[in-house]
């Protein structure tokens, strides 16, 4: 791999925040000690020397976790960098990675606003965007999941996401940049597991052609979220305890999202319906029948009325 990843770091994040990077900007690197971190981390250090601190989430589910976050620790000492280690409380019911991440992104987008720094930086490449796509594609995911793994959420910057998993790790061996291989990644009880060996480096992925595809996906997903934000103030009632749409001759994907604008308004704590369920309730809307979903009875005709479903009788 050549030796530019510094420059195309920061020519990535120019883009992302849309100019040059200044010298006062300050940016917090999220570094786990795997290689896509640690690379991410060092080529960051090289890039805008002085403008980088580190963190690393222990989340106490591995017994190796703590002495892997002072390996990043020791290599940041060495390079002057400042490095915390933050420690997550992990509700072990349910979704555990779902909780780890929900976790992870809360405890660093604390730290960030804590420490001053502009930025926050992961190290998502190319090979995760990939994978997140299939495992979407599989799930019968819509234009906003397919959007995939964004580049850039407010402050949050994801500059690595057109370089690939094999090339970091080999920048990061040629360098002497320390890292180590979390066990989990090698785990095929996990989706993501079995897909990566499946891809098995796949070299005829375009990382940039990939990007680009993600762009207008994303693109499309704003589109629609300001189209259905106009609808939604022109034809949206939401009232106390109930939601009525007066205009139901819309493209399936707005009426999608206006229903699951309703439902939300009118029983918060429902778990979004998803795929065939909610392809197969608007169709059964649109012939002017009544369904009941996420708790809800919705109701058809003229306009759609969305109420919260009578409490069940004990039997």
């Amino acid at each position: 791999m050549p030796d530019d990843l510094a420059a195309r770091l920061n020519a990535a994040t120019a883009r992302l925040i849309g100019r040059p990077v200044t010298a006062e900007e300050r940016f917090g690197i999220a570094v786990s000690g795997g290689a896509d971190s640690m690379a991410l981390l060092a080529a960051a250090a090289a890039c805008w020397p002085g403008q980088v601190a580190a963190a690393t989430v222990d989340h106490a589910l591995r017994p190796d976790a703590r002495a892997e976050a002072g390996m990043v620790g020791q290599w940041c000492a060495a390079q002057g960098i400042a490095h915390a280690i933050l420690d997550a409380q992990i509700d072990r019911s349910g979704n555990l990675q779902a909780q780890a991440r929900a976790a992870r992104y809360a405890l660093l987008a604390d730290w960030r606003a804590g420490q001053g720094l502009d930025w926050l930086m992961t190290a998502h490449q190319a090979d995760d965007q990939i994978e997140t796509l299939i495992l979407r594609l599989n799930r019968g995911a819509g234009v906003s999941g397919l959007s995939g793994i964004r580049a850039r959420r407010d402050r949050l910057l994801r500059p690595l996401l057109c370089e690939r998993r094999a090339q970091l790790r080999a920048w990061c061996v040629a360098r002497g940049v320390p890292f180590v291989d979390d066990p989990s990644n090698s785990d095929t009880r996990f989706d993501r597991v079995r897909l990566r060996a499946a891809l098995g480096g796949a070299p005829w992925i375009d990382p940039a052609g990939l990007a680009r595809s993600v762009d207008v996906l994303a693109q499309a997903d704003a589109a629609l979220v300001w189209a259905t934000d106009e609808l939604a103030g022109q034809a949206l009632d939401l009232g106390e305890g109930s939601a009525r749409l007066t205009r139901t001759d819309l493209p399936q994907d707005l009426l999608r999202r206006l229903l699951l604008r309703m439902i939300a308004h009118v029983n918060p704590g429902a778990e979004n319906p998803r795929g065939p369920s909610l392809d197969q309730a608007l169709v059964q809307l649109s012939h002017g029948r009544t369904i009941t979903m996420a708790d809800c009875v919705i109701s058809s005709g003229a306009a759609w009325i969305v109420r919260r479903a009578p409490p069940r009788k004990a039997r």
